[in-house]
C-alpha cells in the first residue's frame, strides 16, 4: 500500500534573498519528514515554503527549524 503524500505550504516571513532561501531549505530538508522543499521568495514579504512530507510533523517542529535558521513562522495551510 503506498502512503498518502501531503503537502504542506509555510507561510515564512524574513526572507530576503537566494541566501536565505538556501538556509530554509537546507534546515528543513535535513528533517526525515520532509522529502522535498521548494520555495517561492517574497522579498520583504511573506514567502510561501512548500513542503512535500514522508511522515507527520507538528508545526512547532516546522517553527522551531525556521526559527533557528532566523526566519519567522507566519503560518502553516494544511
Amino acid at each position: 500500500m503506498t502512503p498518502h503524500i501531503q503537502s504542506l505550504t509555510l507561510k515564512v516571513d524574513g526572507m530576503t534573498c537566494a541566501h536565505c532561501v538556501k538556509h530554509v531549505s537546507g534546515d528543513l530538508a535535513e528533517l526525515p519528514e520532509i522529502a522535498e522543499v521548494m520555495v517561492t521568495l517574497n522579498a520583504g514579504g511573506t514567502s510561501d515554503v512548500v513542503v512535500t512530507l514522508n511522515d507527520d510533523i507538528t508545526d512547532e517542529k516546522l517553527a522551531e527549524v525556521i526559527d533557528e535558521a532566523g526566519y519567522t513562522l507566519a503560518g502553516v495551510e494544511r
